[in-house]
């Protein structure tokens, strides 16, 4: 099979069997960003490596342009779950980690997923914190908040413990130990 007949890699969208729509965030992005359509993905997970999503550091393409500071926090996690992007687990993870901060206006979030469209990826990663804490903020208001009308494939999503770090020998001895991967700041 030659690279042209070889089929597109699936947009989140696709696997979780819903339609992307035109997205006043993606433009946005794309404008502070500088960076074309296949680059924007690693740009956004490179931010939210230099955010505090440190979970999921690595070494980035050289060229990517540097942290825009004029995208909020509460833009950058839900950028990084535009159904638009190929999909990559990895994007909703740091998305996870990096909205896990008290710092999150819970209500900013809330009105740009509903925008994004993107409420089945946030409630997915709001009900796998309640595996842990239910407390948990922004979670527990986008639990409260977020209208569960848009039923969506949320086996294409990561399981719940791809969220957190689970530790098997604590400072107390072996035992299993359970802990949400909040963002470093």
């Amino acid at each position: 099979m030659e690279l042209i007949d070889q089929p597109a890699a699936p947009t989140l969208a696709r696997r979780l069997g819903d339609v992307t729509h035109v997205s006043p965030l993606l433009r946005r992005v794309r404008q502070l960003s500088g960076v074309g359509d296949t680059h924007l993905p690693a740009w956004l997970l490179c931010c939210a490596v230099a955010r505090g999503a440190s979970h999921y550091r690595r070494t980035f393409d050289t060229a990517l342009p540097p942290d825009n500071p004029v995208l909020t926090r509460e833009e950058l996690g839900v950028a990084l779950c535009l159904s638009h992007h190929t999909f990559d687990p990895t994007l909703i993870r740091a998305a996870a980690q990096i909205l896990s901060t008290p710092d999150t206006d819970a209500a900013t979030l809330v009105r740009l997923a509903v925008m994004e469209r993107c409420e089945p990826v946030l409630l997915h990663i709001a009900d796998a914190a309640s595996r842990t804490t239910l407390e948990l903020e922004p979670w527990r208001t986008l639990r409260a908040t977020l209208p569960r009308r848009h039923h969506a494939r949320l086996d294409a999503l990561p399981h719940w413990s791809r969220f957190v770090l689970q530790i098997g020998y604590t400072p107390a001895g072996r035992g299993q130990h359970i802990q949400w991967l909040m963002c470093d700041e």
